[in-house]
């Protein structure tokens, strides 16, 4: 039987504050190129000395960590074959509805559980006026946030679906149902490879596919032969084409050689800073970042229970260790037909693809085609996260009922 889950309250010692705050006010800074836009070289300098200044004097990481202990934070072992118990951490929301549906969370990077938190409310308020309710389970990955450190090799897609699956398992939630974008694409959509008797389905908002071809999806490909793109898809494949030729520099070397950027990262508050930094403008859509919510972000990084490089190992791991059933982490852009799907579609992912693409993922049930909108949708639009999700398994949803022994509203 596996252990039950402990309340945990989030406490990062004074002498890391006082650390990372002594390295802010250490800290030597490059030059830049005397040009009016410095953001096609990255993040900018006056942005960076900007937020470390704030971080180091006026950041107030206690009344951050307040309100994240105003959440339901639980820790517990997870059993992971090979790798043994790994102590998770989790947001834990039940509903007080007999009826609630188990949903699980899955962030991805450089985001963490913190992204469910603008969720929570809507979807609550929705339960009040009759709309479904969810007990929503959010949590750390593995490397990442509060869980722990994973120091043996191999751990990759199939260990992150494995700990998820447990944890929902050992929650006593056999089936449920999850929302995913980023790595919780990859990790749900894995999940309903893995446990299809599990997983019954999946709300994504990265949708990662590619064009129906007369091999996979003959109907879905004659389709696409004689269907034209809208000006809305033409502008989504130009935002996928400068991701691919501007924008995934940073994955290349964190899925090739992390270990040498992990000492910057172990070393530096501003790397860290800068580097995630230029994600969080780059990947939204105009999204008003104040510098508090930023250094929140970036603070869950740098004092994360694993230490501020780990977060990076994913993926490498994620593309070195092939298995029978998931060769790469392409497989979860195939085919899975088990799992009822939602699909949101936003104009600033990273990658956009025409909405005939995503059919070839699995059986589409719902889909919102959104104008505003991007990579950090929980957090940038949680109203259309939570709307695709009511619409979805409510009364009118494609998806009502779909959890066994959860029979009603």
């Amino acid at each position: 039987m596996s252990s039950q889950p402990e309340l945990y309250t989030i406490s990062v010692p004074d002498t890391a504050i006082e650390k990372l705050e002594r390295k802010l006010a250490d800290a030597d800074y490059p030059d830049e190129l005397d040009t009016a836009d410095q953001w096609p070289y990255g993040s900018p300098l006056a942005d960076v000395r900007r937020l470390a200044n704030h971080w180091g004097k006026k950041f107030d990481w206690r009344k951050a960590e307040a309100k994240l202990n105003e959440l339901p934070n639980y820790r517990k072992p997870v059993s992971v074959e090979g790798f043994g118990d790994i102590e998770i951490h989790f947001i834990h929301k039940k509903s007080s509805s007999p009826n609630a549906i188990p949903l699980l969370f899955c962030h991805g990077w450089p985001g963490s559980f913190v992204e469910v938190t603008k969720l929570l409310p809507l979807l609550e308020a929705g339960e009040k006026e009759g709309k479904p309710a969810f007990h929503i389970v959010a949590p750390s990955l593995p490397n990442f946030g509060f869980s722990q450190r994973i120091t043996k090799p191999g751990f990759a897609l199939s260990q992150y679906a494995e700990t998820c699956h447990r944890l929902m398992q050992d929650l006593g939630y056999e089936k449920y149902v999850t929302q995913g974008g980023d790595w919780g694409f990859y990790v749900t959509r894995i999940m309903g490879i893995l446990y299809p008797d599990h997983v019954l389905a999946s709300h994504i908002n990265m949708v990662r596919a590619h064009a129906p071809t007369f091999t996979s999806h003959p109907a879905l490909a004659l389709q696409h032969a004689v269907t034209t793109y809208t000006e809305a898809e033409k502008k989504g494949l130009e935002r996928s084409d400068w991701f691919t030729s501007q924008g995934q520099a940073y994955r290349q070397l964190q899925a090739t050689k992390p270990q040498t950027l992990s000492y910057a990262f172990a070393d530096s508050p501003v790397a860290l800073l800068a580097w995630i930094y230029e994600k969080l403008v780059d990947w939204t859509d105009g999204y008003a970042w104040t510098d508090d919510e930023i250094l929140t972000w970036i603070s869950i990084y740098w004092f994360s229970t694993a230490g501020p490089n780990a977060h990076i190992r994913i993926y490498y791991e994620a593309g070195h260790n092939p298995t029978d059933l998931i060769p790469d982490r392409e497989r979860a852009s195939e085919w899975v037909g088990s799992v009822q799907l939602g699909l949101a579609h936003f104009p600033r992912e990273i990658t956009v693809v025409p909405r005939l693409w995503g059919k070839t993922l699995g059986p589409v049930v719902h889909e919102s085609v959104n104008e505003k909108g991007g990579h950090f949708a929980a957090w940038e639009r949680p109203d259309v996260i939570a709307d695709d999700l009511q619409k979805i398994f409510g009364k009118n949803g494609r998806c009502y009922k779909i959890v066994p022994g959860r029979s009603g509203y």
